[in-house]
């Protein structure tokens, strides 16, 4: 600070009054207006320096004329400017007391302080002395300060204000003053003793005489509130556009909507949305009060949120006296105003909350219907409780305009999250709900849907086959959402009807393969195919050889840990997708010892943020040999290792397979002689044989079957024929096997047919039967049940 330009703190009578009312502060000026020092002052009651009676201020601001003690006993009639000064925790208010002991000589005659103001100018102008104390002003500025002129002369911009924007005005003055630089600096500040907030652009100019020495400082205030509030909303509108809606989740997008207003627009806001579960699952076409609401999302200016009487998801009835109700009946924006009147209908029924509102400070509340696309989805409230003023016509503007653009993005989620509940619904029920317990292999298995995708089309399936073999299945349908999920359906249904019928993995993929062509011509349109496609594995283990078979479209191999062995993939010829291209698929064939675990999986399980494809097929690998419990077990590791804590980024299919071997033991092989005279001994082998698996209860419909069926394979089929018996716990299987491609065909035989009714008589006595291609021919196949003894 220069030294010829000394501010003089004494000019100004100054004292402090703390919440108790005492005296906290006694400034030099204050001695030299009635000669009490600070030592004999502070500390003790304001009220001990009154002369007379006090008014009690019921703002932030107050002045006027009080009468005051001297020292010496005399009276003096002072004029005081108070200012409220808030400390932040509530508990510390204090008054600052000032009034100008200096105002300055009377203006002379070509002084440049008094020819710097214009009187009757309409812009707010000031000027301020060397010592930054108010030498002059217009009545544009009198007005804005809406204090005496002739009372507040010789104050500083600090004493004349009393908040923190007029101290940092003050320093930009005294910056102005020192560097003899004009400065322009934009703030807020209250016009008068009014609440009504407007904003300021003040530009600073230093005022110099002729010689060109800096003589202090004259400040013009231009109001650009309007400007101010226009970009302020401006601004809020672009927030609100970036932010609100990043996620289709319903509860982030209504928390995302508070976060925007608070505080730009309200002190707290609310979210509550019609509960579905109250309306039948839709929002209602017309709402009648009571109206159940939940609580979605809220936010406050204040910590912990003290003016929430509900919690969030909690369900809340208001009554048609309540603005929430009051605004969702009538469909448009309610205004609500305490000091009106307002909400007294609505608070006369809700003690709690009129308690709460009165200790708070609420003034003004303002409802906004949440509609998107001719639907109701609820309400957001915006109340104000801090800030002075009251809502006005832009404010509501500004809010449904928020509000609108927040309830596309809600109405988005919902419709996002029914689709995906359906989709979701619909997948688990096309899905097995329980793997089948075979001979061949233990099976467990995980479906996931992705955490914050749409659901989509990953299955899996474990099929029984004849002769105790099983075959196992794993795909994946491009796309989300219910097309996905029935398309999954669909292609379940016929890996089932094809697997029925024994195809080859090969052949049963190009089957589907071509299903999955018509499925894309059926939805797509007149001039463009669809877009259906996906990827599957199908394959087929035998406990007998306990030989695998397998073919893949497009999908991943599957990874095999032999027992006592290390992980590693399996090598299957990877044929294309299916529906994207008609080259022929291959199967691989490889030995499976007993207790062999395979892992079947989708993209899902490898594929997310947190590692690659190979890294994720490594920790696949790991997982599956470090742990050592069941496969249900193993199957929760596997998710546990491989997927983050927030869900899969996809969906996930997995499936395990432990082998299962049948014993030498259990199998029995006779070749038959092309001369059917010679198969009586080879009947009298089945009955010894099934002596020795005390199964001499089934010696009589073992021996039919097996006589029709090898009559028929020496009658109609061709050389070599074999006969094979498969003993499992509750199930004899009786196998044919011939190199004809002929298949046979059950049909009733007429009163006067010598024959035709072998087959007829193989159905009536077994569980099921029929016959499957093999590469040297054909295998007619029955299975009859086993009775436990203990039954």
């Amino acid at each position: 600070m220069s030294p010829e330009y000394p501010f003089d703190d004494a000019a100004t009578a100054r004292a402090v009054i703390d919440a108790q009312g005492d005296l906290a502060e006694w400034g030099e000026g204050a001695h030299r207006l009635l000669g009490w020092t600070a030592a004999e002052v502070v500390g003790r009651p304001a009220t001990a320096l009154l002369g007379g009676e006090y008014p009690v201020p019921d703002g932030e601001r107050w002045s006027g004329t009080l009468t005051l003690r001297h020292r010496d006993g005399r009276t003096v009639p002072v004029w005081l400017l108070a200012h409220l000064v808030r400390s932040p925790d509530g508990h510390h208010d204090r008054w600052t007391v000032v009034t100008p002991l200096d105002q300055g000589p009377p203006a002379a005659a070509g002084d440049p302080l008094s020819s710097a103001v214009l009187t009757q100018s309409p812009c707010a102008v000031a000027v301020y002395d060397e010592r930054l104390r108010l030498h002059t002003l217009n009545n544009a500025m009198a007005e804005v300060i809406g204090l005496p002129p002739e009372h507040i002369r010789g104050l500083l911009v600090s004493e004349i204000g009393g908040t923190p924007q007029s101290e940092d005005l003050e320093l930009q003055l005294r910056h102005v003053l020192t560097t003899g630089h004009a400065l322009d600096v934009q703030t807020t500040i209250r016009v008068g003793l009014t609440d009504r907030t407007r904003a300021w652009l003040a530009r600073m100019a230093p005022v110099t005489d002729a010689d060109g020495r800096v003589r202090g400082v004259c400040l013009a205030a231009h109001d650009v509130t309007e400007s101010h509030i226009a970009r302020e909303q401006l601004q809020l509108l672009n927030e609100a556009s970036v932010r609100i809606g990043s996620t289709l989740d319903i509860t982030r997008t209504a928390q995302e909507l508070t976060d925007v207003c608070v505080p730009a627009l309200a002190d707290f806001v609310s979210v509550d949305l019609l509960d579905p579960e109250a309306y039948g699952g839709e929002p209602p076409p017309r709402l009648t009060a009571p109206v159940e609401l939940r609580r979605t999302a809220h936010r406050s200016i204040t910590p912990g949120t003290p003016e929430a009487m509900v919690r969030p998801g909690d369900v809340e009835s208001y009554p048609e006296s309540s603005p929430h109700a009051a605004s969702l009946m009538a469909g448009h924006t309610i205004l609500a105003s305490v000091a009106a009147g307002d909400l007294d209908p609505w608070l006369a029924t809700a003690t709690d909350r009129a308690e709460r509102a009165r200790r708070l400070g609420v003034h003004s509340s303002m409802s906004v219907p949440i509609q998107a696309r001719g639907i109701t989805l609820g309400v957001a409230v915006f109340t104000r409780f801090r800030r002075p003023d009251p809502f006005t016509e832009d404010d509501v503007l500004l809010a449904e305009d928020v509000t609108a653009r927040a309830a596309i993005c809600l109405d988005n989620a919902r419709r996002y999250n029914r689709e995906r509940q359906t989709a979701l619904a619909l997948q688990r029920s096309l899905l097995p709900r329980t793997l089948p317990r075979t001979a061949a292999v233990d099976a467990a298995s995980r479906y996931l849907p992705a955490a914050r995708a749409g659901v989509g089309g990953d299955w899996f399936d474990v099929i029984p086959l004849s002769g105790l073999r099983v075959a196992m299945v794993v795909g994946d349908v491009i796309g989300e959402g219910v097309q996905a999920s029935a398309t999954m359906g669909r292609l379940r249904t016929a890996v089932r009807t094809l697997a029925d019928i024994d195809l080859a993995p090969d052949e049963l993929l190009t089957h589907l393969d071509d299903l999955v062509l018509r499925l894309s011509e059926e939805s797509g349109g007149e001039s463009s195919p669809g877009e259906v496609g996906a990827s599957c594995l199908y394959a087929v283990y035998d406990p007998v050889s306990r030989r695998c078979a397998m073919a893949s479209a497009g999908h991943p191999a599957p990874l095999l840990l032999p027992p006592g062995g290390e992980p590693r993939q399996v090598e299957v010829p990877e044929g294309p997708a299916l529906g994207v291209d008609r080259l022929p698929f291959e199967t691989a064939e490889l030995y499976l010892p007993e207790g062999s675990v395979l892992s079947f999986y989708t993209d899902g399980l490898l594929e997310n943020g947190d590692h690659s494809h190979e890294e994720g097929r490594r920790l696949l690998g790991e997982a599956l040999a470090d742990f050592d419990g069941s496969l249900n077990e193993s199957c929760d590791h596997i998710l546990h290792t491989l997927l983050p804590s927030g869900g899969a980024c996809d969906d996930v299919a997995l499936l395990l397979a432990r082998t299962r071997g049948l014993p030498a033991s259990s199998i029995a092989t006779w070749d038959i002689p092309a001369d059917p005279a010679l198969v009586a001994p080879i009947r009298k082998q089945v009955v010894e044989r099934l002596d020795a698996w005390n199964l001499s209860a089934e010696s009589f419909t073992t021996e039919l079957v097996v006589s029709e069926l090898v009559t028929n394979a020496i009658r109609y089929g061709a050389h070599p024929i074999r006969l094979r018996l498969i003993h499992d716990t509750d199930t004899l299987i009786c196998e044919v096997s011939d190199t004809s491609h002929t298949a046979p065909h059950l049909r009733r035989a007429r009163t006067w047919d010598e024959g035709g009714r072998g087959l007829l008589l193989v159905a009536q006595l077994t569980q099921r039967w029929g016959s499957r291609h093999t590469a040297e021919g054909k295998t007619i196949w029955a299975e009859l049940g086993l009775v436990d003894d203990g039954d």
